[in-house]
């Protein structure tokens, strides 16, 4: 398999939120507790936060500021390479708000079921047995003891993206950092902000020519609206980000490949205390830094690189 048809067709999505909160504007170390809420979104429901406001509901998770799930994942054309990958999924994710530290991640088990497209490759079939996210955020506001607030500017972290896909060889292998700055936006509504900007930093990326430099920066905005809850005790949320990828070198040596990349996705989430569905549909354009349309040969004859367009993710998941 080339190694530039490897990248995973991650979900990287915050599917658990089942609360917006917004941060308290004053001075950290004058609360009577840490901030459990989570700036990015992903936050506990009240129930958990809160169990005496609903009995029947409490120690219903493991921890009362952790939040993880596993989910079953089926993909169709993700096209964070050159070949829209199809795939079924298993994904383990977590957040949750810890004093200074903010975190979420996941890791996924690719093919779990031995179900995909040619393109897409697992630990059955000589593929990455497993490909993982991770996003802390380390809040400045806390450690300086004080509100940083710059009018709706709330909030401020240094911010990290690391993202590993564990190939078999280093070919085969990618290992990215993301490291920045990040704050929350006050919105003055219902819309839960946050922003980051990252350098990145390359070590492995299948082989690519920006392998162990610094190359490029990535822009990001997180974006989540409560919509409704019912009287089954669900609720609905939509749930989305934006990351875009500018200034990479990759294009100056490959025509096929460009200096920027954008992904763009949108959630439904529709969840219970514990089981909780999602519908995702996810735009790309120049995905992993392909041209879209651009010829390419890995080997079994030409075709036409397809980096633009819809993907879409349904997933039935468990959270505890």
């Amino acid at each position: 398999m080339h190694p530039t048809l490897k990248p995973r067709a991650c979900l990287g999505v915050s599917l658990l939120l089942t609360a917006v909160t917004g941060l308290l504007s004053a001075p950290i170390l004058a609360q009577e507790k840490p901030v459990d809420d989570s700036a990015q979104g992903e936050t506990l429901s009240p129930d958990t936060k809160n169990p005496e406001a609903n009995p029947t509901k409490k120690g219903v998770y493991l921890s009362d500021w952790f939040n993880q799930d596993l989910t079953l994942i089926g993909s169709k054309d993700i096209s964070f390479g050159p070949k829209p990958q199809d795939d079924v999924y298993l994904e383990y994710e977590y957040f949750g708000r810890k004093g200074p530290f903010e975190l979420y991640g996941y890791i996924d088990v690719p093919k779990i079921l031995g179900i995909g497209n040619s393109n897409d490759k697992g630990a059955w079939d000589h593929g990455s047995p497993v490909f993982m996210e991770h996003e802390p955020r380390i809040s400045i506001d806390y450690l300086a003891g004080r509100s940083l607030a710059i009018g709706p500017f709330k909030e401020w972290y240094v911010a990290f993206d690391w993202i590993y896909d564990h190939g078999s060889n280093p070919s085969n292998r990618a290992n990215t950092l993301y490291s920045g700055l990040g704050t929350d936006i006050d919105t003055h509504s219902r819309v839960n902000l946050s922003a980051n900007f990252y350098g990145r930093y390359q070590w492995e990326n299948y082989g690519a020519s920006n392998e162990y430099s610094w190359d490029g920066y990535r822009a990001q905005m997180k974006y989540i609206v409560p919509i409704s809850s019912f009287d089954n005790g669900a609720s609905l949320t939509y749930i989305g980000f934006t990351n875009y990828d500018f200034g990479s070198d990759l294009h100056k040596d490959n025509p096929a490949r460009t200096a920027n990349a954008l992904v763009a996705t949108n959630v439904l989430l529709y969840s219970f205390t514990h089981l909780r569905f999602t519908l995702v549909g996810r735009y790309f354009h120049n995905g992993g830094n392909w041209e879209d349309g651009s010829e390419l040969n890995f080997g079994e004859g030409n075709f036409r690189a397809r980096s633009e367009g819809w993907g879409y993710y349904a997933g039935v998941g468990y959270q505890f």
